[in-house]
């Protein structure tokens, strides 16, 4: 567990150019709504934040196509995965969007910081041209042969293979991904962040940061060895305003959507703290040494988290070997952890809209909720590998683990007590074997809290569904049904069905990181009352803050949008034994995960169907 009693949870930002797929979701969403269900269940005190990232060139690309305004598109796809998120029951206290005048203005005082202390170096440097279309490529959408270990499908920005950085006119062959034309280079004057400024303080940084997942670890060390310069700026009209004089003012010279999109962090935190009502309350996650930060997402955002925005916000407090000084928003924490999940795949294939090999959220929730996917993503997604989602497995997991195993427990244990008592019963002397589950069940809060609190998901849950199997195997040796069939066993069965309905307790508590939304049934069907796992809602809200902005194209004052947020605090659900209480009333149970059909194994739904 965290020694810190403020945690902050950074979720990646989801790029607004169409709905969420559950590779998405896999990578950042559900281990990072696990870590802090759990946190908050430890009496943390969590902020969790996040947005859709609404900048760049693919935003363009994709109104073209659609023949809306890229203003417009961002809406719809907001909008859309505002639902997609809030319906997977990601406990956001906010998800906002990059298109506020609060993140321009966080925005610009990040860059103008980083500039007064003299971080960011103007540049004449190639930037990559469409020559259809003369708009520029982003680095991320250029692809081609590394010129350092000569892997195929590496990306302007960097190669995934060898891990280093590149520029796009390194690349051999390069090829716009967009249109598969090759991109033209021309010479274009842009603003880089001096990242070999930053190389020893980052270096320092992340030689302390043992805890971290081997292959984060090993590939943000590797980044140190060929820092350059990197460009913040791009030549397009769709993006946040340099706040340089003689730049600001030119329509198509824009922040580049990378250096926006990680500054989000920060903004979404201001931005909560005045929904609040405390517009300092930020700096408790920020400014305050002992506040623990947790960064989640997927492996190709690596380097924007453990050295774009640690050498942003190194630069900004004048940190770096130029010096410095610290600035409006004072000297802000660097990341405790980048949490980076591998990819999740679908027979062998990166998940891609683009290419058609994808399983959308919102069609994924509407046949079969979102628990069970929470479950699989948990138990046998990416967490330190690729790993391949198939129906096959995924209809397995459900049937055998969630409805066999969890559903079967509760819904025997709690049938066979309202049968033949009404109620929770009182017990008698407990046995060895009462003992020995009931011990079981209290030694794994302990287990499998260390593991959440180190982000090894697939760890605990392994150890709480033991506890379930085991639960399972008591009553299985008990027999609690041929108790009940003997008058002069009565007090017996009493004993055995109440020792089941503690585990059965117990395994929820430790389950509700995971399965949320099952949880709270659960505590409904052991006859509480209340919210036990608090779900998010959505909220509208309207950007009318007064807001010191330069340039042109700024966000317009009194646009509504929809937002995630929630009261997470007054949920009953906390990370420890909640002792079944004799005499409470139960009700006949209705059945908590439903079966699927095996040949769904084979064949997939209609939406996605076996290839």
């Amino acid at each position: 567990m965290t020694a810190s009693e403020n945690v902050l949870v950074c979720v990646a930002w989801p790029y607004a150019n169409g709905p969420r797929h559950i590779g998405h979701v896999a990578g950042f969403g559900v281990p990072s709504d696990v870590f802090a269900r759990y946190q908050r269940m430890c009496g943390k005190n969590v902020l969790m934040v996040s947005g859709t990232d609404e900048h760049g060139t693919p935003l363009l690309v994709q109104a073209d196509k659609e023949g809306v305004s890229v203003k417009e598109l961002a809406d719809r796809y907001n909008a859309q995965i505002v639902e997609d998120l809030a319906g997977l029951g990601l406990s956001y206290d906010l998800f906002t969007r990059t298109t506020t005048r609060n993140h321009y203005a966080v925005v610009q005082e990040l860059f103008k910081g980083l500039y007064a202390n003299g971080y960011m170096l103007k540049e004449t440097t190639k930037g990559a041209i469409s020559p259809s279309t003369g708009r520029t490529l982003p680095d991320r959408y250029i692809e081609g042969t590394c010129p350092i270990c000569g892997a195929d499908g590496a990306r302007g920005d960097q190669c995934d293979d060898c891990g280093n950085q590149l520029d796009p006119a390194d690349l051999i062959n390069p090829v716009s991904k967009i249109n598969g034309e090759t991109p033209e280079f021309v010479e274009t004057e842009h603003f880089m962040l001096d990242l070999p400024a930053m190389h020893d303080a980052l270096a320092q940084w992340l030689e302390t940061r043992k805890e971290w997942r081997p292959n984060v670890l090993k590939f943000s060390l590797n980044l140190l060895e060929d820092m350059r310069p990197r460009a913040m700026t791009r030549d397009i009209d769709w993006g946040i305003p340099i706040p340089v004089e003689d730049w600001q003012d030119n329509p198509s010279k824009k922040l580049y959507v990378w250096f926006d999109a990680v500054v989000g962090y920060l903004s979404a935190s201001i931005e909560w703290a005045a929904h609040t009502g405390d517009p300092d309350a930020w700096k408790t996650f920020w400014q305050d040494p002992a506040t623990e930060g947790y960064y989640f997402m997927g492996k190709d955002n690596i380097t924007f988290h453990s050295q774009i925005w640690p050498a942003e916000l190194l630069g900004y407090a004048g940190k770096g070997t130029k010096g410095g000084e610290t600035h409006e928003l004072g000297e802000l924490n660097l990341p405790t952890e980048v949490v980076s999940s591998e990819f999740l795949t679908m027979s062998g294939s990166k998940f891609s809209s683009s290419k058609g090999v994808v399983i959308y959220v919102k069609d994924f929730l509407k046949e079969f909720g979102p628990d069970p996917l929470r479950y699989f993503i948990a138990v046998a997604g990416p967490e330190n590998n690729d790993t391949d989602f198939t129906w096959d497995e995924f209809v397995r997991r459900v049937n055998n683990e969630l409805a066999n195993g969890w559903g079967n427990l509760v819904n025997r244990t709690v049938s066979m007590a309202h049968k033949n008592f009404g109620s929770v019963p009182t017990p008698g002397d407990l046995t060895d074997s009462d003992h020995r589950i009931l011990d079981l069940a209290e030694q794994t809060f302990a287990t499998a809290g260390e593991d959440l609190s180190k982000a090894h998901f697939k760890a605990a849950i392994t150890k709480i569904m033991h506890v379930v199997g085991e639960a399972n195997a008591y009553i299985a040796e008990q027999e609690p049904w041929k108790l009940a069939k003997d008058d002069s066993q009565r007090e017996r069965l009493a004993t055995v069905l109440w020792t089941a309905l503690q585990v059965v307790s117990d395994c929820n508590a430790m389950l509700t990181p995971f399965l949320p939304h099952i949880a709270q049934q659960v505590h409904e069907t052991l006859g509480r009352t209340g919210v036990w796992a608090a779900a998010p809602r959505i909220e509208e809200v309207t950007d009318d803050a007064d807001y010191e902005l330069v340039g042109t194209g700024l966000p317009e004052k009194g646009q509504k949008y929809l937002t995630i947020t929630g009261d997470y605090t007054d949920q009953q659900a906390v990370w420890g034994r909640v002792d079944i209480e004799a005499g409470t009333e139960l009700a006949k149970p209705k059945p908590l995960v439903a079966k699927l059909d095996p040949e769904l194994g084979e064949t997939g739904p209609e939406w996605a169907p076996v290839q």
